[in-house]
C-alpha cells in the first residue's frame, strides 16, 4: 500500500487499494475480508465522520462505490448524512440538503472535494443490514461492476475557515475528568471506570 492514501486518520481498516469499494459500517464494527476491499470501518458522526470518508475516498481514484451498511448510529443518523450528501449535496450554508441528522454541517472540505466524491462513487445503501455475509455479496457485486479509475488522486487539506478564534491552548480539555460515548452519555471518570 502507498504511504499517505488515506490521509485523513480515522477507525478504518485498510485493505486492496485496487478495489474499488469502501464500506462504511456506521455504528457497527466488524471484519470484512481486506482483499476485496480497499477501506472499511465505522463512521459515527453526520459531520466529522463524514468528511473523513469523503476525504479518503477522492484520494483513492479506484474506489468507485461506497456501500453504507450496520446499524445506524441513534442520535446522529451519519448514514443517513452521507447517504444524503451523495444524492443532493450541500445547500448555501454547508448543511447536507435533505439529511435528517441532528448537524450534517460540512464544513471542513472544499466543494470540489464534494462534487468529486459524488461523481466518483455510487453509494449503495444498505444501512440497517449487519450480515457480513450479505455485505460480501453486495462488494463482489459492486466489483463485478467496476468502472475502473476515475482520473488522478484528489488529496483534501482541512478547508481554510475565516473568522475562527482558538479559544484554549493547552494539553488539557476543560473538561477532562468527563467521558462521553458514543451515545452522548456524559459520565465522569470516576462513573466510566
Amino acid at each position: 500500500m502507498a504511504a499517505g492514501l488515506y490521509p485523513w486518520g480515522g477507525r478504518f481498516v485498510e485493505g486492496n487499494p485496487r478495489s474499488p469499494v469502501a464500506v462504511v459500517t456506521l455504528s457497527d464494527e466488524f471484519e470484512l475480508p481486506a482483499d476485496k476491499v480497499a477501506l472499511f470501518g465505522s463512521m459515527k458522526t453526520e459531520n466529522l465522520g463524514v468528511e473523513k470518508v469523503v476525504a479518503n475516498i477522492v484520494s483513492n481514484p479506484a474506489v468507485r462505490f461506497l456501500i453504507v451498511c450496520g446499524q445506524e448510529v441513534r442520535g446522529h443518523r451519519s448514514g443517513d448524512s452521507i447517504v444524503s450528501l451523495h444524492r443532493s449535496g450541500l445547500d448555501g450554508n454547508n448543511r447536507v440538503v435533505g439529511a435528517r441528522s441532528a448537524i450534517p454541517f460540512i464544513e471542513n472540505l472544499p466543494l470540489e472535494a464534494i462534487d468529486r466524491f459524488r461523481r466518483q462513487v455510487e453509494v449503495v445503501d444498505l444501512t440497517g443490514v449487519c450480515d457480513v455475509k450479505a455485505i460480501v455479496e453486495a462488494v463482489d457485486g459492486c466489483a463485478g461492476r467496476n468502472p475502473g479509475l476515475f482520473g488522478e488522486p484528489m488529496i483534501v487539506e482541512h478547508a481554510a475557515r475565516e473568522n475562527v478564534v482558538e479559544a484554549f491552548h493547552g494539553d488539557r480539555a476543560l473538561h477532562a475528568s468527563l467521558d462521553v460515548d458514543l451515545y452522548g452519555v456524559v459520565k465522569t471518570q470516576k462513573e466510566a471506570a
